[in-house]
C-alpha cells in the first residue's frame, strides 16, 4: 500500500505549509495528497509539484494521511524527502 512509504519513510514533512516549502525547494522525491483537502490549499502544492515532476500519490483521506504520519490530527499534505 501506498502509505506505508510515508509511514517507513526516514525524512518526511506533514502538512501544507511544510510541503508547499520543500516542493518548492525541490527536495520531495514523492508528494502524498489527502482527497477532501480544500482545493485552494492543495491546488498551489499540486501546481508546483507537476512542474517539477513530483510523483502525486492521492490518499483517501486527511484522517487516513495523518494516521500514516504517526500524527493525531488530519493531513492535508505530506511528503517525503531527499535524503
Amino acid at each position: 500500500m501506498s502509505l506505508d512509504r510515508i509511514r517507513l519513510a526516514g525524512k518526511k514533512t506533514i502538512g501544507a505549509n511544510q510541503t508547499a516549502k520543500a516542493v518548492a525547494q525541490s527536495i520531495v522525491t514523492e508528494l502524498f495528497v489527502a482527497k477532501d483537502a480544500e482545493d485552494h490549499v492543495i491546488r498551489p502544492i499540486l501546481t508546483t509539484a507537476q512542474q517539477k515532476g513530483i510523483p502525486v500519490c492521492w490518499v483517501d483521506s486527511m484522517k487516513l494521511l495523518g494516521k500514516a504520519c504517526g500524527i493525531e490530527v488530519g493531513a492535508a499534505t505530506a511528503a517525503i524527502l531527499k535524503d
